[in-house]
């Protein structure tokens, strides 16, 4: 997946996911795409997740700034790490879908 989006408060740029992800999207089938749509949804719209509060924070000032990256944390039982990382680059060129151990 590489499309360029611009929704909610942020501007995502071009998004992509790492392998694990794609791989985990392709077996999991609709629960799981609608699970990584909704997060990158949330993403957008400044709602980060279960980062955090520090993060959280760090976030909210870095859509002031516009001189950070944006990184958020969403859950679900059946993720491999247990959780996704969602993480805008600083210039909101590019928004990356991971597992933690991918970073």
């Amino acid at each position: 997946m590489a499309e360029k989006k611009t929704s909610g408060k942020i501007d995502l740029g071009q998004v992509v996911m790492t392998r694990g992800i794609d791989e985990w999207i392709n077996s999991g089938g609709a629960e799981i795409y609608r699970f990584v749509s909704t997060c990158l949804g949330r993403h957008a719209r400044g709602d980060w997740g279960d980062c955090y509060p520090e993060d959280a924070k760090q976030n909210d000032e870095a859509l002031k700034s516009g001189e950070e990256r944006l990184f958020s944390v969403y859950k679900h039982s059946k993720v491999p790490d247990g959780k996704i990382w969602i993480i805008t680059e600083w210039d909101r060129s590019v928004t990356t879908i991971l597992f933690p151990s991918e970073y």
